[in-house]
């Protein structure tokens, strides 16, 4: 990865410009680090910053991930609303899995869930991570709830982790396609 010039000193103020180049320096970096540990300095190098300005804004090189993931996850998966929960489920489904097969979010995450296995503090990420990303299924499925197109006594937890439990497991051992297709599928078995 080609190192980009220093940007300029903006002071204590966050400017969006290295923020947005240190978030994508971050992801990147993850994505392509095939086990090796990104540290700081790689962040800040990447991003053509100062490692000062990452530890002025984040607390830890785990904070910055967990930053680039969330911020990403944001992008390629919004929180759909199309008046139906079929629908609710089954765009976030596609867009998860659609997501999930693409650079840098795949490799970025298949390196995270390898290093947390080691590594306490990625462990911690991850969980933190994958509960913003469980709270999206979860507000879907209540939202659902509310207007009567799930029943009041089908268990929130349980669909959310019928839904994130078939998605890592495809996703980790890539046996079967996360694909449109399936989407659909997943959404009818979890709603019937």
């Amino acid at each position: 990865m080609d190192t980009k010039e220093p940007r300029p000193h903006t002071g204590r103020r966050r400017n969006e410009a290295a923020r947005r180049a240190i978030l994508d320096a971050a992801l990147d970096l993850l994505a392509d680090a095939d086990g090796a540990p990104v540290s700081v300095e790689t962040i800040a190098r990447a991003a053509g910053v100062g490692k000062q300005t990452l530890y002025r804004w984040w607390p830890s090189k785990g904070a910055v991930l967990l930053e680039a993931l969330t911020d990403r996850a944001a992008q390629d998966v919004p929180a759909p609303d199309t008046g139906s929960l079929r629908g609710d489920l089954r765009a976030l489904a596609t867009a998860t899995f659609d997501a999930a097969q693409r650079p840098p979010s795949a490799p970025a995450l298949r390196t995270l869930v390898r290093e947390a296995a080691r590594d306490p503090h990625l462990a911690d990420l991850m969980r933190t991570f994958t509960e913003s990303r469980r709270a999206a299924v979860r507000q879907i499925l209540a939202r659902g709830r509310d207007r009567r197109e799930l029943p009041a006594d089908r268990d929130i937890d349980l669909l959310v982790d019928q839904f994130y439990g078939f998605f890592w497991y495809r996703f980790l051992l890539g046996h079967a396609p996360l694909d449109a297709t399936t989407a659909e599928k997943i959404t009818d078995s979890l709603l019937r």
